[in-house]
């Protein structure tokens, strides 16, 4: 599914500064529930806005969702949101959140953009997330369910 389409990779840092300085942009968090309420999430309110929250895969299972793009594309809808409209799409670590853009430019929108490092970045040496990079370790607005 639009696996050949490059599909641009930002930073947190840029990200959030993507999301205050543009009205428009949003961004689509792709984890699990599981992730969104025992992780957390991020916390858009401070600039009016909150993140779309659609799973790209279920949990437990690693089930894709095959109605991802039309629950994205529904989502976006009361929102004013175009196939125009900047759509950053956060995961983990950046690597489903790839999937789901490339997935999102397949069904036609044109600038889908993925955040590298995602909410919780990669591995440190013990194995644990949350300390190198993302969304967490960068000190970026976030709750927790």
């Amino acid at each position: 599914m639009g696996g050949d389409v490059q599909i641009p990779s930002i930073g947190v840092g840029e990200t959030w500064a993507r999301l205050k300085t543009n009205a428009d942009a949003v961004l689509i968090d792709v984890r699990t529930m599981a992730e969104w309420a025992w992780v957390g999430l991020p916390e858009l309110s401070s600039i009016g806005k909150r993140p779309v929250l659609v799973e790209w895969q279920s949990f437990p299972g690693d089930q894709l969702n095959s109605a991802f793009v039309d629950r994205v594309s529904e989502a976006l809808i009361p929102i004013g949101a175009t196939k125009d409209t900047e759509l950053l799409f956060i995961c983990r670590s950046g690597n489903r959140s790839l999937k789901a853009a490339r997935a999102m430019v397949a069904a036609g929108y044109t600038r889908c953009v993925n955040v590298a490092d995602g909410f919780e970045g990669p591995l440190d040496t013990d194995r644990h997330r949350g300390q190198l990079g993302g969304w967490k370790a960068k000190g970026l607005p976030w709750t927790q369910g």
